[in-house]
């Protein structure tokens, strides 16, 4: 409900007005003090054009954290079904799933591919059978393409995050292919970077793979741009490039402090001046810089938001194998319980990944009191329940 309302810029005052209801009850309702009735639920998907999104979150029982995303799951279904297969898809219905996968893509910055990638991967499927078996204009397929081929990418994320890669290669590679189709530049050359960035985890070369992103991408937006450098200099950096690392995120963020008048894409929301920061950071880590690394990691880190819980972590991660890279045990192991902390209840297999490298790199120090505490806290938070579905 709040999405919704934020989106359309209608503030609860204005919906009070619209729905015959008090302000007051409204806030209720969308903090979750109050539960709704069916006719409420009506008027409220009505007011807010949610095509029954709200009306199937209310019908279920009473929804705890640990339930919402399998409510959700039922609410992403719903547009689809209602048009039905083989019928004809009109000019806006690509416009609406955009913003219904813009609503969804927000769900990432709290929960981890574990409880998300069953949810992304249902509305990429329903959208493929829309695109299989509707009937539209060739000017709308290629809309409905560009959907797909967002909806794939974040799909193949959330299943890249939960540690199943076969998944995540398929649906970045169908993602690659909507994505030329639609003649979506942009897209395509998003594609080519996670493709890039899940070979790096599996300890494959991924720098000609991020560069083909760049290259296909030459033409896109600022913002867009810098995403891409930024990742490309990633791959440089975890191979031991240095010099090519710092060309491509001095690309990024000179990028980042262009302007042009077209509008930049929804997917890149979350890249801004922090975001270069932190991969400033990561790759002097790699690259074994710990006193270029720590001082930005540092600064970036402070403003980090909490809430996202799962990056916060990884991101802490890279500022604790700096810290050590920088012999300053303690302060590695004080950096890497906080990321235990945070990661605790996440969906995400790559936090415990990455502790358990860090854990390794400190064997030699095992007689210390910080690393047998971590191992401790780490064993600890291993064994609490996460959020999952």
């Amino acid at each position: 409900m709040r999405q919704l309302r934020d989106a359309q810029h209608i503030s609860l005052r204005n919906l009070a007005k619209i729905t015959y209801h008090g302000k007051t009850y409204l806030h209720e309702l969308e903090t979750g003090r109050k539960t709704p009735t069916a006719q409420v639920a009506q008027r409220i998907d009505d007011a807010l054009d949610a095509a029954g999104e709200l009306v199937a979150l209310a019908s279920q029982p009473t929804i705890r954290r640990r339930e919402f995303v399998a409510a959700a799951g039922l609410a992403a279904a719903l547009p689809h079904t209602l048009l039905g297969h083989g019928r004809h898809v009109g000019t806006g219905t690509a416009g609406r799933l955009a913003e219904r996968t813009a609503r969804l893509r927000r769900l990432d910055n709290f929960l981890g591919g574990v409880d998300t990638h069953h949810l992304y991967t249902a509305e990429a499927d329903a959208t493929a059978r829309l695109i299989q078996d509707g009937s539209y204009s060739e000017t709308v397929g290629r809309q409905l393409l560009a959907v797909l081929a967002e909806q794939t990418q974040l799909a193949g994320w959330a299943a890249f995050d939960a540690g199943r890669h076969a998944d995540a290669e398929r649906l970045y590679l169908t993602s690659l292919s909507a994505a030329r189709d639609a003649n979506e530049c942009a897209l395509a050359g998003n594609a080519y970077a996670f493709l890039a960035y899940q070979q790096l985890t599996l300890g494959k070369p991924a720098s000609d793979t991020a560069t083909a992103g760049c290259e296909a991408a030459a033409a896109a937006t600022p913002v867009v741009r810098a995403l891409l450098h930024l990742r490309a200099a990633w791959a440089y950096a975890v191979r031991g490039n240095a010099a090519a690392a710092d060309q491509q995120l001095a690309h990024g963020t000179t990028c980042l402090t262009e302007h042009d008048n077209r509008p930049e894409p929804d997917w890149v929301y979350w890249v801004d001046h922090l975001e270069g920061e932190i991969m400033t950071g990561r790759c002097w880590t790699v690259l074994r810089r710990p006193m270029r690394a720590i001082p930005v990691l540092e600064r970036a880190l402070a403003r980090f938001d909490d809430t996202h819980s799962r990056d916060k972590a990884l991101y802490l991660s890279w500022l604790a194998d700096a810290y050590l890279d920088a012999n300053e045990v303690e302060h590695s192991c004080a950096t890497a319980a906080a990321a235990v902390r945070l990661a605790g209840g996440v969906g995400s297999v790559r936090p415990a990944q990455r502790l358990n490298s860090l854990l390794n790199r400190l064997e030699p120090h095992a007689g210390m009191q910080c690393v047998a505490e971590l191992r401790s806290l780490a064993a600890e938070m291993s064994t609490r329940p996460r959020l999952s579905v």
